[in-house]
């Protein structure tokens, strides 16, 4: 009796795993075909065809080091050039990096639960910053200079709007695995909701809300400069501009590159010291004592 109930068990089990199989393949069959008709209707509708650009993959790369080669000796002034410029990146990251954390930090605190002042108002406030996270910045920035102009006012506004979606959603997590101890402790000697979370609450997780905004740095001075190709200022407007301008000023081209290139080198390995050194360097701390 025992046998046969182990290989009626058996059977069940195999027969869901062909079941398995056998959907699988029929989910892959059809994301194959969706991503071959994908690629074909962009392809129709590309200027000049994909296949027919492919060969010519390599030409722009090729024509901005040949030409920056022959003009080596000119790569320090433009350097000195286009520094300003990258001060102007980095300013335009650091502002809304700073700004958008803050806010960032007030939103978290409003949408974590047991810590929300208003129960009712976190569904609502987590929903604006998933649509804070979805919009891309380079739509807010396209909108904001068609309202204010170019410059790097709208490119601040839009890395920071989507930096508080972003660090809201991280800081949140965060709170969840803050303890309740100090917060109950503060509330017992009738402190405010404000007192709570400032006494209570941020001193727990400051580490990892300054590690979580290194790393954001890091991706808004990307973000910084990739928006300056539509106008927002900066080195990536530069960029757009030798870009454009095409043989004659890809030396130039090159130059910016090189400059945006070891500025985020050295801004990444900065802040993963700086993180590791907040986290881990935090931790030994607390074994140590």
């Amino acid at each position: 009796m025992a046998e046969l109930s182990t290989s009626a068990i058996q059977t069940d089990y195999m027969a869901q795993v062909r079941q398995k199989r056998i959907m699988n393949t029929i989910l892959l069959v059809v994301f194959i075909a969706l991503m071959l008709g994908g690629f074909a209707t962009a392809n129709d509708r590309n200027a000049g065809g994909f296949w027919n650009g492919l060969p010519m993959l390599l030409d722009f790369p090729a024509d901005v080091i040949s030409e920056a080669y022959s003009r080596a000796e000119l790569l320090p002034g433009y350097f000195v050039k286009y520094f300003p410029s990258l001060i102007e990146t980095i300013n335009i990251a650091a502002a809304s990096t700073l700004l958008g954390g803050l806010l960032g930090l007030v939103m978290s605190l409003l949408v974590t639960r047991g810590l929300a002042p208003v129960p009712w108002l976190i569904g609502p406030l987590r929903r604006v910053l998933d649509v804070l996270r979805a919009v891309p910045e380079i739509v807010i920035a396209l909108v904001l200079i068609f309202l204010l102009g170019g410059g790097p006012v709208p490119a601040m506004i839009a890395i920071a709007l989507h930096t508080v979606g972003a660090l809201g959603k991280l800081f949140s997590e965060v709170n969840e695995n803050a303890s309740l101890k100090p917060v109950e402790g503060l509330e017992s000697v009738g402190a405010g909701w404000t007192q709570r979370m400032w006494l209570g609450v941020i001193p727990q997780v400051a580490p990892n809300y300054l590690s979580y905004g290194l790393l954001r740095f890091e991706i808004n001075i990307r973000a910084s400069a990739i928006l300056g190709f539509v106008g927002a200022g900066g080195i990536g407007y530069d960029l757009r501009n030798t870009m454009s301008w095409g043989q004659g000023k890809f030396d130039e081209a090159a130059a910016i590159f090189l400059l945006l290139f070891f500025t985020i080198v050295v801004v990444d390995q900065s802040s993963s010291y700086l993180r590791n050194r907040l986290t881990h360097g935090s931790a030994k701390g607390e074994i140590h004592a």
